[in-house]
């Protein structure tokens, strides 16, 4: 899988200022239009815990899009469920263009995961635009003396069931790549799953559990400082922020590859407009220099796109997952 990554985006922030503005007003007796419920706050739901990689890109986007929209953008953390709580909420809110959702790799594993979910994936929500694409890392607690990913296959399959993973849920990238790797290496592991990155790495770091494929805005800090020890990346080449670390495919199961993203969604049946101005506004901030860097020394590309190719990469993504879970057995614990 590659990033899908728009490069033709036309950003009309300036001249949809005001259809932004004004949708959802209301005309007065004197043709004369009134601020309608986009005066308040836009709420940018995460629906993981604070601290975890989208945590910190939606907090990041989120100040930035304060300032391009001219209203404030409130974090609202609303985890569990593997993100069906947080998303549940976005799916019943108004299409007003004032609740908008971060998802992540989980949005489009849950209908193959989950036997029911409160809401349809694709008719409930809008998609706005991709925002980010970026490799997971393997990553180890020092107690684990494997060096490299043969290494930690080859103590995985002389204890079989004896070494944990850590996931911030059901479904999230972690989860999925962990259970990818079991399947392609022929190894045991069990999976642990806790309501977000945070208290995960918490666990991983005081070596209740042995490893994780973290994302690459939480591990590195703990890598440099000798904590956990990092083995490769999930990607299918080496990533351009972590060059010294090898893929999965070139030092374990070849052919292995999984691509991190993150997109914003809106509620189902978000006017066009809405979803057109936000489309902008988010590809606006996502071009900005500061931003890109902010987002890179974190292991994150920025990766705008339409809402039209957003909406086609989202079916994909089910569609490419499911069969996957499908052949792997992954299951909701």
């Amino acid at each position: 899988m590659r990033p899908l990554i728009n490069t033709t985006v036309l950003v009309l922030v300036t001249s949809l200022a005001g259809v932004f503005q004004n949708a959802g007003a209301a005309q007065d007796g004197t043709g004369e239009t009134t601020r309608g419920p986009t005066g308040r706050p836009m709420r940018l739901v995460v629906p993981f815990t604070p601290g975890g990689g989208s945590d910190i890109v939606a907090r990041a986007i989120g100040n930035k899009l304060g300032d391009v929209l001219r209203r404030q953008v409130v974090v609202d953390n609303r985890p569990g469920g593997g993100i069906t709580i947080g998303s549940d909420l976005v799916a019943k809110s108004a299409p007003d263009g004032n609740t908008v959702l971060i998802v992540t790799i989980a949005h489009a594993v849950n209908p193959s995961l989950h036997k029911t979910l409160p809401y349809d994936t694709e008719k409930d929500f809008s998609p706005i635009s991709l925002v980010t694409a970026a490799p997971l890392i393997l990553v180890v607690h020092p107690s684990v003396p494997a060096k490299s990913v043969r290494e930690l296959i080859a103590i995985a399959k002389s204890r079989p069931g004896q070494l944990d993973y850590a996931s911030p849920g059901n479904g999230s990238p972690t989860h999925l790549a962990a259970e990818m790797f079991k399947s392609m290496a022929g190894i045991s592991v069990t999976h642990i799953p806790y309501k977000g990155a945070a208290p995960a790495m918490t666990d991983l770091l005081g070596g209740q559990v042995q490893l994780t494929f973290s994302s690459p805005g939480v591990a590195p800090p703990f890598v440099k400082a000798g904590k956990l020890r990092a083995l490769a990346v999930t990607t299918a080449q080496r990533s351009r922020f972590f060059p010294e670390l090898p893929t999965i495919a070139e030092a374990g199961p070849p052919g292995y590859e999984l691509v991190s993203w993150q997109g914003i969604l809106a509620p189902g049946k978000t006017p066009r407009e809405i979803v057109n101005h936000l489309n902008a506004a988010i590809v606006t901030v996502l071009n900005m220099p500061d931003l890109k860097e902010y987002l890179a020394g974190r292991g994150y590309d920025a990766t705008g796109s339409t809402a039209e190719r957003f909406a086609g990469f989202i079916s994909s993504e089910i569609q490419r997952w499911g069969k996957l879970v499908k052949s792997i057995g992954a299951r909701v614990d």
